[in-house]
C-alpha cells in the first residue's frame, strides 16, 4: 500500500522525441491500456465442462 502513497504535487516529467512530447503519467496508462487489451486477446474464456 504504501507503493501507491505518490506526492503529486509537482509537476510531472516529460519524455521528448523529436516533435513529441508526452508525461511520464500517461506514457504508463498508455502502456498499461495495451497490456490489458494484449491480455484480452490472449486470454480464453471460460469454457463449459462435458460439452
Amino acid at each position: 500500500m504504501a507503493l501507491l502513497a505518490v506526492s503529486l504535487n509537482g509537476p510531472a516529467k516529460y519524455l521528448y522525441w523529436g516533435s513529441i512530447s508526452i508525461s511520464v503519467p500517461n506514457l504508463i496508462m498508455i502502456g498499461l491500456i495495451v497490456l490489458f487489451f494484449a491480455l484480452a486477446l490472449v486470454i480464453p474464456f471460460p469454457k463449459e465442462k462435458g460439452k
